[in-house]
């Protein structure tokens, strides 16, 4: 009597397949691709919420599971590039350290059956034990990887829990999926502060505030505009954009007179009677509110959100780290379009060869290498989204012409289907360099420019905005340890204020980041600055420090010359050279 498969071997299986279909064997040396100093810090940049999220929320609150394990928790996006890993790394074989450092690609092509990789290909929770993996130089470890989705039901990750013991499947498993749950709830909230009111609700009155609860965020008119995915399985149909009214059958002023924090009872869209709790529009973290905020650069949020209600595309250009991703995705979270998918494409990061299907999509089976269920491409997946399109500028003169002819039809067609796709997005470009000059080089086409640029704004240089104490104390409230004093020093804080930021904010959070992790428990103070910051400083040192106030200030400290160099935040070589040639 033949033994029934398992569908968990048959995952298995279809994956050996596939890896064997890549040209791999059992002896193939993993491949994690190459990611360049550039190209990683581009990806960080803009996994930078995902990766707050899990490190300074969703961590801390499995502390008690993870503690004292050898448990490795990884975060990939969702091309399979690890973006960060937490917990005990001993077990790793020396020869695969690549593949545990930033920017290591877990596809399934190069690193064969692993549960990032596989957990993509077939986009749900796997494990993959020792022997499981397809190449034996991974078989040192076993893990569990859940993929991740925001509000929009679009992939945007991998949380994978991997260990070298060999615990049961179902407890790795169960863990990876109460993780990846949690932060999918999380990134829920965060992204709809302070505009919606939240539902949870379930099959018992005990259990409203764990993870497996389902989630509903809606508006002031009843709109559902966020659910997480618990709420489509118990509700059996996803409740997204639908009225709240219908789905819990009371009037919406009948709902909201529930004291907030309270338990009732409903019959949810006809099903079960679940019990649920009502909670007020929730208030976002601190930040600087527009009083704060540069009038430049407020200004030019203002105008960015009436250009995007009334779909005229925008181009946003600035110095390299002045901030246009954080600037998109303040634009988006203030939209209409809030519920739906913003959707990146860094036009400088794809490979020439791949812009087109990447782009524009493929149906399964329309070239060598095709993944089996094709790919619908990133305009399709920005559909009632925004389409935001960075470094702009760096796009091949082919791609150029394709998008162009997509922004005249707004409609696509994949490699190797007849049938067009009509695709509605609201359009965000950016870049750094100066498109009317490179349109004057040849290097650009005019009437694709003047098709991206119907308003083009300009975001201020670090370096001239108005708010940079108020960017400073957010950036420190960000990335301070639990404990670590908030408050800088007179003459760090001053230093800050005065320092030029060629490589504007993102600059200025590597430095604070640096200077935070420096200090540790203690006041940042100037030894925590890193030495680059004060060779920067150098060129800043004011005119009137270089005259005879310089000798003053030298008699001030006794001739200590190491001592006026820290209070000018300069270096003594510095010092010295402005002493001997004052002018």
């Amino acid at each position: 009597m033949a033994t029934a498969v398992t569908p968990h071997a048959q995952l298995i299986q279809a994956s050996w397949a596939r890896c064997r279909s890549y040209g791999l064997g059992h002896q193939s040396t993993p491949d994690f691709g190459e990611c360049d100093s550039r190209q990683l810090e581009q990806l960080l940049e803009r996994q930078q919420a995902l990766l707050r999220t899990t490190r300074d929320e969703v961590l801390p609150s499995f502390a008690h599971l993870l503690g004292n394990s050898s448990y490795l928790i990884m975060l990939s996006d969702a091309d399979g590039h690890l973006l960060d890993s937490w917990g005990s790394q001993r077990f790793i074989d020396p020869r695969q350290s690549r593949g545990f450092e930033p920017g290591a690609r877990w596809l399934e092509q190069g690193v064969g059956t692993n549960a990032i990789g596989t957990a993509l290909a077939c986009q749900q929770a796997v494990h993959v034990g020792h022997d499981e993996h397809f190449l034996k130089r991974n078989r040192f470890m076993a893990g569990a990887a859940a993929p991740l989705y925001d509000a929009g039901r679009q992939l945007i990750g991998v949380l994978d829990v991997s260990s070298d013991s060999y615990l049961p499947a179902s407890q790795t498993l169960g863990l990876v999926r109460m993780m990846s749950q949690s932060l999918e709830n999380r990134l829920i909230l965060e992204g709809y502060a302070g505009h919606c009111w939240q539902l949870s609700f379930n099959t018992g009155p005990n259990n409203l505030d764990s993870q497996w609860a389902g989630l509903l965020l809606f508006d002031t008119r009843g709109r559902v505009l966020a659910a997480n995915r618990r709420a489509d399985s118990l509700l059996g149909v996803s409740p997204l954009h639908g009225q709240i009214e219908q789905l819990v059958q009371l009037p919406l002023a009948q709902l909201l007179a529930h004291p907030p924090g309270a338990t009732f009872a409903v019959h949810v869209a006809e099903r079960n009677r679940f019990h649920c709790e009502l909670k007020p529009p929730l208030q976002r973290p601190p930040s600087a509110g527009p009083a704060d905020l540069d009038p430049r650069l407020a200004k030019a949020l203002q105008q960015a959100g009436v250009m995007l209600e009334k779909n005229i595309p925008l181009l946003i250009q600035g110095e390299t780290g002045v901030g246009k991703e954080v600037f998109v995705s303040t634009l988006h979270q203030a939209s209409s379009r809030a519920g739906r998918a913003l959707v990146a494409v860094n036009c400088a990061a794809i490979p020439a060869e791949l812009v087109e299907s990447e782009l524009f999509g493929y149906e399964k089976g329309a070239f060598t290498g095709a993944h089996h269920k094709g790919n619908p491409g990133l305009l399709r997946k920005a559909d009632q989204g925004v389409l935001f399109l960075d470094e702009i500028g760096d796009m091949p003169l082919p791609t150029q012409a394709r998008l162009l002819r997509f922004l005249q039809e707004r409609t696509i067609q994949p490699l190797g289907s007849g049938e067009p796709v009509a695709v509605d997005i609201r359009l965000v470009s950016a870049t750094n360099h100066d498109l009317q000059a490179q349109v004057r080089a040849g290097l650009f086409r005019q009437d694709l420019y003047y098709r991206i640029a119907g308003l083009s704004l300009s975001l201020p240089p670090l370096r001239e905005r108005s708010d940079r104490r108020a960017l400073i104390e957010q950036l420190c409230q960000r990335y301070r340890e639990p404990g670590q004093p908030l408050e800088l020093s007179a003459k760090v804080l001053e230093l800050l204020l005065r320092h030029p930021w060629p490589g504007n904010v993102r600059q200025m959070a590597s430095v604070l980041q640096v200077a935070l992790a420096l200090a540790g428990t203690q006041r940042v103070a100037l030894e925590h600055l890193p030495d680059s910051f004060f060779a920067e400083l150098d060129e800043a040192l004011p005119v009137a420090s270089a005259s005879e106030d310089l000798q003053d200030q030298l008699k001030a400290t006794a001739g200590n010359v190491s001592e006026l160099a820290r209070q000018l935040g300069v270096s003594r070589t510095t010092l010295y050279k402005r002493l001997r040639n004052p002018l």
